[in-house]
């Protein structure tokens, strides 16, 4: 029994460790006229001088830790302004660390309703540089392509992946952003609010694969205010508040102490 229990633990792979991670934002703040040509050269120069003065610190993560392990996937939950969206940025390594550190098995990949993607550009085109983007081959795209537009949805109502991106909607862009990304298989995915975008179909298929990418050994974290999409697609949540990390377990249990605290 003991010799199976440690085979059990040696197949946990780890993917991600926060040990101890604090992320401080450095605002530049001012009184009257901040938005002026003078004002501007004026902190400049105060900078260049080592002056502090008029400098807001915000404290958005304080000293979160936890392991994520392959074929996990990760809810995270909290108000907003609570953090969750800065962590999933310092874990892709876009913002550095203030104290602790980050630990990645693999590259992780950060997909928010808000990637940028080029509107004068048409949808097919932003699918090849997409792809290309993430380390596909053009061959892998070709391959994949026709179930990229299909997953998305874009062109049940016409054929709009031939048009420019500054003819979708927000919620059609969104759509495909998520379906470029989950058209790889990704080591870390980490989903910002995409489930919330677009109707009830679309968001079924968003959920069945991110089951899929589970089972093909990768590691999902998505952050979403809908209870739902956290209970039907993650096994596991990370309750974040002020930047602290309130609780880390179960997804019913998680999501039951935090209604029960928020009333939502």
């Amino acid at each position: 029994m003991a010799d199976n229990t440690d085979n059990r633990h040696e197949a946990r792979v780890p993917t991600v460790i926060a040990d101890e991670l604090h992320i401080v934002y450095r605002v530049n703040g001012g009184s009257g006229g901040r938005g002026s040509a003078t004002a501007a050269l004026n902190r400049i120069l105060r900078r260049e001088e080592g002056a502090s003065r008029g400098m807001r610190e915000v404290h958005a993560v304080r000293g979160v830790s936890f392991t994520a392990y392959r074929g996990e996937a990760i809810g995270l939950i909290g108000t907003n302004g609570s953090g969750k969206s800065t962590l999933l940025r310092a874990i892709a390594g876009l913002l550095p660390a203030e104290s602790g550190r980050v630990y990645t098995n693999g590259q992780p990949s950060l997909l928010g309703v808000n990637a940028a993607l080029m509107n004068d550009l048409t949808g097919e085109r932003n699918v090849m540089l997409g792809g290309l983007a993430m380390g596909m081959s053009r061959e892998q795209i070709r391959d994949r392509y026709q179930g990229i537009v299909d997953f998305s949805g874009i062109n049940e109502k016409g054929d709009f992946i031939t048009l420019p991106m500054r003819t979708y909607s927000s919620g059609m862009a969104a759509r495909l952003r998520f379906s470029i990304a989950a058209a790889k298989d990704h080591d870390v995915l980490m989903i910002d609010e995409a489930l919330a975008t677009g109707d009830r179909p679309f968001q079924i298929r968003s959920e069945e694969r991110i089951r899929e990418l589970r089972k093909e050994a990768g590691t999902v974290f998505l952050v979403s205010h809908s209870s739902k999409s956290i209970r039907d697609t993650c096994d596991r949540v990370l309750w974040l508040e002020k930047g602290e990390l309130l609780m880390d377990g179960p997804t019913d249990e998680v999501i039951k102490a935090y209604e029960k605290e928020t009333g939502k």
